[in-house]
């Protein structure tokens, strides 16, 4: 809205310069090292297995036993500070000086910690089962030549098993032998990293007739393997079998949690148990977070204790001030050393605990119970049952997956975000390629519309053709397809390009070998993309074993002929983050032996044979095309190996593959011997459509004061053009690029000193930085408030990072809208979110797909996973999961805010309710000498909190709502109050602070004054306990109409809640007043009926509370007209609207209703409500909304007037749809 930068300040309009002081430290993360050693298992040897003392497999995820249970429960309970004072209090109220019974103490806490431990206990019993299932599952193990079922719990390393089709593995096995006869099975890794596709392992042929008992006893095997680490995807070990080293891999290993498939049985041996598998390793707990209100919220007990022990330090001053002989007729106990007026030190120091105890209800214990109650309602009743979050294409609903967040949800200024599968789909689709330095394919990218819509060129995309394209292809040009690219001018390359794409994968094909009927089983959607291409293209894959690639292929010798052409796989030099490229060594039938390579741009051009430059030179120029229109390129590559060639570097393959201590190292340096003097053939390039909504939530987040940083791994020019296309970048923006790819830093690099190198792109990597933040100093102090954005590629940012720029980095990007950081590594974006949640100290969140999201995600305040096609490690290391990115405005902007303006008001409303109540002893203490004489009954301090104050507080935490959802995200810039903590601020604590000391003034004074010339009816004076049950009730009755008053909305629940709480007071009274107690109790007997029987009750219990709340009222009224929050603003705007944006519809049965009459229809079923208005706030639903939430029905809100227009009397009243 206009003018609201300038009036409420922050945001990206404003003009002031975000500046961390460089001498400021900021510590990152670092990676951890593996521990050194290896151990030997004695396959089929329990005897020579025992001397070594392995784990056994029974496994444990309880917290407790039975011993631990009682002191570790409590330890934990005890590990908050709030419960160590109740419990210090809970003590001094069992000592002589305590004015109060001890049950006024250790009854509230004991039920507070009775209720947690036995949700503890609970959760911890869950477990337990669960353990019992999984522990007791039968598994054939080998015994006396049979197979015998065993429990798994009591397998041990070493044992050969054998495991089922569809049977999941017990233990870390070594995988032995299958019923296929060329010693392979296919297994599912879904309960590791959440994929389901189908991964292929093969056993050595030595080992393949181990099927039988028989056979299988006579298996006698050492291996020698590196000791048990979380590292699902390596393994280093080596199989020693009749005096022969056969070199084991991860393709040798079945993990436990993954199941059999395809595959009738497998025999393995045992390597690791128990909790040292690699699974198990793994299931390490998400880190603790806190969310920021709380920590505040810490601040603020703190705040309280103080206040607590300067009350006592006053009242222990004014203690050994008053007591005296001269107030003889008082008959001080002399005997008491509390009383005793020799000894006045000795007075003030008991009377000071004494006053501890008596005003310990200010540091209420029923706060951190509440709170945690209306935070896991939230996350499990409204932010997981939100259909608006729920995507029916995956039937994947959003998952709150811890409910101690909510609030911070409402306050994210920074967003983290990964590309790959969290903007875009992660749908790969074969699109165009380049092959021979020809282009082919005609389509036209969602990236290169945006990017020429930018220009002014106004684009229309490609239309499909009336035939299904296949899911995975979406090229179309006549000159490859059906056998044209014999036609091409370089037809031997294309062929060369084809059988790269069919040959060079790690892919498992599954149903029937037809093209029509086949479904490839790939480690990526990347893979599966490229080797469906080959197959329009001519070159169908369509069978594979362990050792062989059948491919069927099509007019290669002539027009139409197809054959089927058997490949023989002598090498995978498999594709990992530090390679970015994938070979295979295979031999034609004809004996021929080549290499075939596909990989990034850089890795690959790295290696090609000197010559061909032109082709070189073309191939990058469509690099760069295609990088432009946000396609993912890869360059494919060949060598033709001689047979000498090949056995010198395959021996020296084998000895690396046989290593026990860094053989990932070793590899990696063998694979550089051959992957050499290529010979480029073209390059690929794939769309990753963006996810639908993506462009719109960027926008909005952008809007509401939110900052989005795109961490990725995919080229810059890439980046850029889908940073373009999600409208995170904009031409009116100032771009910041910072890059290492320059043609000073190429010089300095072709050079090869690497030292030099780094000194170098340091220094210009610092002078960048300097640059563009005296340029950015300049733009934000203008008037023309340009937005600005930081582009920076992952070379550049490893310098930035360095201790000595860190901070010169953090200062640059706080003033940037959008940052897009390029080539980035998983650490990388684990450090660039800890530079700015420790850095800058801002709340952010990181959101990702992929276990390379992981650090990322755990690294931020918030973590949000997506749901998506790279399995769904990212969503169990998550805070909060959701299908879409679009998903994360409704999270953010809705649940979020609400979250944050609900969480706010409890907090500061007990703040406020318990130092109102706490004050009116206080005052009383004056009265007493400052003897600690209490003015409560011990049973109405006790139940204060727990019952006559409890459960409005909770439904204002669940169903306040300031604006409706819709209006949350039609004016986003009201998510800037969380940002800045409106609500939450010290200013709003020591304003309710302030109507709390004068409401217990006024509520202790006007009472106490008014009761010295009252009397009952029987002539007689008010005592002590007619006076505090009267100040009781009224604060009662004042605390809860307090909490009417600040409410945005009105129902059914808020009048139950606060009408219910009154009379439980009421009827409580009746009832303790109406008992005889024993005679140390027995002060309030038949107060209440005396009390009730006389003018002055009703009359106080009507005029003391107004009196009381009338400034806060008038506060509220004088807030709201001239000093209005921006919602209050949009409140008024939308005063007399109805919130139709929120539609769903009940199946009712009757396809002949109109829209109109099926919602009526529907709503007629649900729980009847009507709501009312506060006069302080508009659009209040009816609470039926609440119950069509749940049911899927849309209830319209109802619109109400404000309490300053309540004259307007003749204006009709909006009608009720």
């Amino acid at each position: 809205m206009p003018g609201w930068r300038a009036s409420r300040g922050g945001g990206n309009g404003a003009t002031s310069v975000d500046h961390i002081p460089s001498t400021r430290t900021v510590r990152l993360g670092r990676v951890q090292p593996q521990a050194p050693g290896y151990r030997t298992v004695f396959c089929n040897d329990r005897d020579a297995n025992a001397l070594a003392k392995h784990k056994g497999n029974s496994v444990s995820t309880t917290k407790y036993d039975v011993l631990t249970f009682l002191p570790k429960g409590l330890f934990e309970q005890f590990r908050r500070v709030a419960n160590l004072y109740f419990l210090m209090i809970s003590i001094l109220s069992c000592t002589p000086i305590s004015p109060v019974s001890p049950i006024t103490n250790v009854l509230p806490l004991t039920l507070v910690l009775l209720v947690s431990l036995i949700k503890e206990a609970w959760e911890d019993w869950k477990r337990f089962q669960n353990d019992l299932a999984i522990n007791n599952t039968m598994v054939e193990v080998l015994q006396d030549k049979r197979w015998v079922f065993t429990p798994w719990k009591k397998l041990q390393v070493g044992d050969l098993v054998k495991v089922n089709q569809d049977g999941f593995f017990p233990a870390d096995l070594l995988f032995l032998s299958s019923t296929n006869p060329d010693g392979i099975c296919y297994i599912e890794t879904a309960n590791l990293d959440g994929e389901t596709n189908l991964k292929i392992r093969k056993a050595f042929e030595k080992t393949w007739d181990y099927v039988t008992p028989e056979n299988a006893s006579e298996f006698k095997g050492e291996v020698q393997c590196e000791q048990p680490n979380n590292s699902l995807y390596t393994f280093t070990g080596n199989l020693i079998i009749s005096k022969q080293t056969l070199p084991v891999s991860p393709n040798q290993l079945l993990l436990r949690g993954c199941s059999l498939r395809n595959t009738e049985f497998i025999v393995g041996a045992v390597i690791f148990t128990g909790h040292e598998t690699k699974v198990m390793m793994n299931s390490m707990k998400i880190p603790s977070k806190r969310s920021t209100l709380e920590k505040k919220l810490d601040k603020l007990i703190l705040i309280l204790f103080s206040v607590l022990v300067s009350m006592c330090l006053l009242g222990a001053i004014g203690s050994g001030i008053f007591i005296n002989n001269k107030y003889y007729y008082l008959h001080f106990d002399t005997a008491e050393s509390q009383f005793d007026p020799d000894n006045r030190f000795v007075v003030a120091i008991l009377t000071f605990f004494t006053l501890v105890t008596l005003y310990s209800p200010i540091i209420p214990i029923s706060l951190y119970v509440s709170v945690e109650m209306i935070k896991f309602i939230q996350s499990t009743q409204f932010i997981n049952n939100d259909l608006h979050m729920y995507h029916v294409e995956s039937n994947t609903p959003a998952s709150a997956r811890t409910s101690n967040l909510n609030e911070e949800l409402g306050q994210v200024e920074y967003i983290f975000s990964d590309k790959t599968g969290t903007l875009t789909r992660n749908l790969m689709e074969f699109f165009k390629c380049s092959i021979a330095g020809e282009i082919y394919g005609t389509g036209i990218s969602e990236i290169a519309i945006g990017t020429a819509q930018r220009s002014g060129v106004n684009l229309e995309a490609h239309k499909e053709p009336a035939s299904v394209k296949e899911k995975g292809f979406n090229f179309d040009d006549p000159r490859l397809m059906r056998g044209s690219w014999r036609s091409e001018p370089n037809p031997e390359a294309c062929k060369e390009f084809f059988r790269c794409l069919a040959i060079c994968h790690t892919v498992l094909p599954e149903g029937e070998e037809t093209p029509e009927k086949i479904r490839y089983q790939a480690a990526s959607p990347d893979e599966a993309a490229l080797v469906t291409a080959a197959k329009h293209f001519g070159f169908f894959f369509c069978k594979r074993t362990p050792t062989t690639i059948y491919v069927r292929e099509s007019h290669v010798e002539k027009m139409g002929k197809v054959q089927d052409v058997p490949y023989e796989i002598l090498n995978v030099l498999e594709f990992n983050s530090t390679r970015k490229r994938q070979s295979v060594v295979c031999r034609y039938p004809d004996g021929r032996l080549t290499l075939y390579c596909k990989g990034a741009d850089t890795v690959i051009y790295e290696r090609l044979a000197d010559g061909n430059n032109d082709l070189k030179k073309v191939s990058r120029e469509h690099l760069e095309q295609f990088g432009a229109a946000g396609l993912r390129t890869l360059c494919l590559a060949y060598r033709n190996l001689s047979s000498d060639v090949y056995d010198n570097w395959n021996e020296k393959y084998i000895q690396a593959k046989s290593s026990l201590r860094d053989r990932e190292k070793k590899l990696d340096e063998v694979a550089e011997l051959i992957e050499k003097e290529l010979i480029l053939i073209g390059c690929t390039a794939i769309e990753d459509k963006l996810q639908e909504g993506v462009p719109e939530c960027i926008e909005t987040l952008s809007r509401a004061g939110i900052k989005i940083w795109v961490l990725t791994g995919d080229k810059m020019e890439t980046a850029i053009n889908i940073a373009y296309a999600c409208k995170l970048i904009n031409n009116s923006m100032k771009q910041f690029i910072i890059s290492s790819e320059t043609d000073a830093i190429r010089e300095v690099e072709d050079r090869g000193d690497q030292i030099e190198l780094a000194r170098y792109m340091k220094e210009c990597v610092r002078n960048d930085l300097q640059r563009c933040y005296e340029e950015a100093r300049q733009f934000l102090t203008s008037t023309t408030r340009t937005k600005l954005a930081l582009i920076i590629d992952g070379k550049c940012l490893m310098y930035a990072l360095d201790p000595n720029l860190r901070v010169m980095l953090l200062n640059l990007s706080l003033n940037c809208s959008a940052v897009v950081c390029c080539r980035v590594s998983p650490l990388q974006k684990a450090q660039v979110t800890n530079l700015v949640r420790k850095g800058a100290n801002r709340i952010t969140l990181s959101i990702g797909d992929g276990a390379n999201d992981v650090s990322m995600i755990q690294a931020a305040h918030v973590g949000v996973g997506i749901s998506g096609q790279e399995g769904m490690q990212a969503v169990m290391a998550s805070d909060f999961a959701i299908a879409q990115f679009r998903f994360l405005s409704e999270l953010l902007l809705v649940h979020g805010r609400w979250s944050y303006h609900r969480i706010c008001k409890v907090v500061t409303y007990f703040f406020y309710k318990n130092l109102t109540f706490t004050l009116t002893q206080f005052w009383f203490t004056f009265r007493t000498g400052f003897s600690g004489q209490r003015f409560y009954d011990d049973w109405f301090q006790s139940l204060f909190n727990v019952i006559f104050t409890a459960l409005p507080v909770i439904v204002i935490g669940l169903f306040d709502k300031d604006v409706s959802a819709a209006l949350s995200k039609k004016y986003p810039e009201l998510y800037r109050e969380g940002i800045r903590n409106a609500f939450f601020k010290w200013r709003v604590v020591a304003t309710w602070a302030f109507f709390a000391l004068y409401q217990s003034l006024i509520l202790h004074y006007f009472i106490v004054a008014s009761s010295d010339s009252a009397m009952n009816s029987a002539g007689k004076m008010f005592g002590l306990w007619d006076v505090s049950t009267m100040a009781f009730t009224v604060v009662v009755v004042t605390v809860n109409l307090r909490l009417l008053m600040m409410c945005n909305t009105i129902t059914r629940w808020h009048y139950i809640s606060v009408g219910g709480s009154i009379l439980l007071w009421f009827i409580f009274i009746f009832i303790y007043s109406g008992v005889i107690l024993p005679k140390d109790q027995e002060n309030i007997y038949f107060v209440i009926y005396v009390l009730m029987s006389t003018l002055y009750f009703y009359l106080t219990l009507i005029l003391v509370p107004v009196t009381a709340l009338f400034v806060d009222f008038l506060y509220l009224g004088v807030q709201r007209w001239f000093f209005p929050y921006d919602y209050q603003i949009v409140q008024e705007i939308h005063r007399n609207e109805a919130d139709n944006a929120r539609i769903g519809l009940l199946e009712i049965g009757n396809d002949h209703l109109s829209q109109d009459d099926a919602r009526r229809f529907a709503i007629m079923q649900l729980p009847g409500e009507k709501s009312g208005h506060t006069g302080f706030a508009f659009d209040s639903p009816g609470y039926e909304s609440f119950f069509a939430s749940q049911a899927g029905v849309f209830a319209p809100q109802k619109a109400w007037d404000v309490a300053r227009r309540a004259s307007m009397r003749n204006r009709a009243k909006p009608t009720p749809r």
